[in-house]
């Protein structure tokens, strides 16, 4: 059976406003609730960080492996929820860093005692592997402001690239069908901020180029399937007809990579802890809206505008939109 894309083009498009529009209310909620449109971590807000070494022998063997899934239930235990516990590792150190929202100096210790406690059982803490900082806001705007800067940059790239690639309006739609992706990730990860209180940090950022990496490649995939379908056809055929066709003879090539490259960060989400559990999550999310877009929003949109007025640009024949 093959896919109608023009057929259900309204649905398909409605479907996706119906998403983008959810995910800027929430944008809007959480704008007017933490100040910015989704709930910032502490790579963008600033906070405190703590970090412990364990004293290492004199063949720098510094112990067994530290179980961070137990170090973290020690620490959320103590009300220091929402940090990010990471492993420190090195030629001769072998500890554990706590980042976490801004602490008193009282907090700071209870945290430092806390997690001593929960590091006794793997040795000693060595008192000259350990740090106590804090992260100014100006630092973490910083960084937020650089991660919009780099998203901004591969979006004028990718524009640039798909100019000189494609005709205007394939590049233009391809870059609408961008922003979908984008907005959509955004907005559900809005929403969980408001909901369940996920907050996103530096990853997410990385997840968000890569996303624009993998979308817009999908989309290339399609368009190029249809530029070379209405070179070929000389005119014979109507416009819709050659969007359905290319997107049917690219479907399967699609949906294959689109799969093969989520079954892993499915595996990531469930398994990989919680470092990187939101960020697989994102790429999921993202991945998922990239096939989406590709196939039903910018194959639909440049089938509209192809139809304004019966012209082309290409020979192609007069387009009937359903």
């Amino acid at each position: 059976m093959k896919l109608d894309v023009i057929k259900n083009a309204r649905l398909y498009v409605s479907i996706s406003s119906a998403v983008i529009l959810a995910g800027i209310v929430a944008m809007v909620l959480s704008f007017q609730q933490f100040g910015s449109p989704l709930r910032l971590g502490i790579d963008f807000t600033g906070g405190s960080s703590i970090t412990l070494g364990l004293a290492c022998d004199s063949a720098n063997n510094c112990g067994k492996n530290i179980d961070i899934g137990g170090v973290r239930q020690a620490i959320e235990s103590k009300g220091f929820t929402n940090s990010v516990i990471q492993s420190v590792e090195g030629k001769d150190l072998k500890g554990v860093s706590v980042r976490t929202a801004r602490l008193s100096p009282e907090q700071r210790e209870d945290l430092r005692v806390t997690l001593t406690d929960a590091l006794k059982k793997y040795g000693e803490i060595d008192p000259k592997k350990s740090q106590i900082d804090d992260v100014g806001p100006a630092i973490g705007q910083q960084a937020l402001n650089n991660g919009l800067l780099a998203l901004a940059i591969s979006f004028a790239g990718i524009g640039i690239f798909l100019a000189f690639r494609f005709q205007s309006d394939y590049a233009s739609f391809a870059i609408i069908a961008l922003f979908h992706d984008i907005f959509v990730t955004a907005g559900l990860f809005s929403i969980l901020g408001l909901t369940l209180g996920i907050e996103i940090d530096s990853l997410f950022i990385v997840a968000m180029l890569t996303i624009c990496g993998f979308s817009v490649n999908d989309t290339v995939v399609i368009y190029d399937r249809i530029r070379e379908n209405v070179k070929l056809d000389g005119g014979a055929t109507k416009f819709n007809d050659l969007v359905n066709a290319s997107v049917n003879q690219t479907l399967g090539r699609s949906m294959n990579t689109t799969l093969t490259s989520t079954l892993p960060l499915i595996a990531i989400f469930l398994f990989g802890g919680a470092t990187l559990r939101f960020f697989a999550l994102a790429l999921i999310i993202g991945f998922l809206s990239g096939v989406y877009s590709s196939i039903f929003n910018a194959c639909i949109f440049l089938a509209w505008w192809r139809g304004r007025g019966n012209n082309y640009n290409d020979s192609t024949p007069s387009i009937e939109v359903s």
